[in-house]
């Protein structure tokens, strides 16, 4: 069975019912979590991540889901499948995603992805305006990493959120994160 999930903001789990009721306070950043961003299948363990390039015009664009300097966190439980959509809004220039381990600083270009499979093609040069991608990876080592955007300088310059693997979560989610803190 597939769902849509609300994500976690703040401190705890929101449905949909209760954002409606008592929608969640704005964050710094003021980007606002969209449920039909994650989906997920319990039944073969995979979680879909719809991840738009350049949704706001936050940071120049240069943001993932209108969120920069890692503030959205994905999260999966260790050994599930991940799914990412890639979607680039911005209207000036390129982008592409990659999953980056976090044991180092950030880059300023492509490198080696956190896991095989992990990356949307033309990492260097980016996927142009309006195009699409999707790639496929499993989650099998538990830690902090990088989703981020491995064109030249766009990391740098804020483009990248954070992804989770977690032996103890039972389901993914996503949540706002105080942004840059804790690189």
């Amino acid at each position: 069975m597939t769902k849509s999930f609300c994500l976690i903001v703040g401190l705890g789990v929101l449905s949909v019912r209760a954002m409606a009721q008592n929608p969640p306070a704005p964050t710094k950043q003021s980007a606002q979590i969209d449920c039909t961003w994650l989906t997920v299948d319990s039944a073969t363990k995979t979680a879909t991540l719809r991840l738009t390039a350049g949704l706001t015009s936050l940071n120049s664009g240069l943001n993932f889901n209108g969120f920069k300097d890692g503030g959205l966190t994905f999260t999966v439980p260790l050994n599930w499948n991940v799914v990412i959509e890639f979607s680039n809004h911005d209207g000036a220039l390129p982008h592409s995603v990659q999953v980056i381990d976090t044991t180092k600083s950030l880059p300023a270009g492509p490198v080696d992805p956190a896991f095989p499979r992990a990356v949307s093609t033309r990492l260097m040069e980016g996927i142009a305006s309006q195009g699409k991608d999707s790639f496929r990876f499993t989650a099998g080592k538990a830690g902090s990493y990088w989703i981020y955007c491995a064109v030249p300088g766009h990391g740098l310059a804020g483009m990248w959120i954070r992804f989770r693997v977690s032996a103890t979560e039972r389901q993914p989610n996503l949540t706002a994160t105080p942004s840059a803190a804790g690189r």
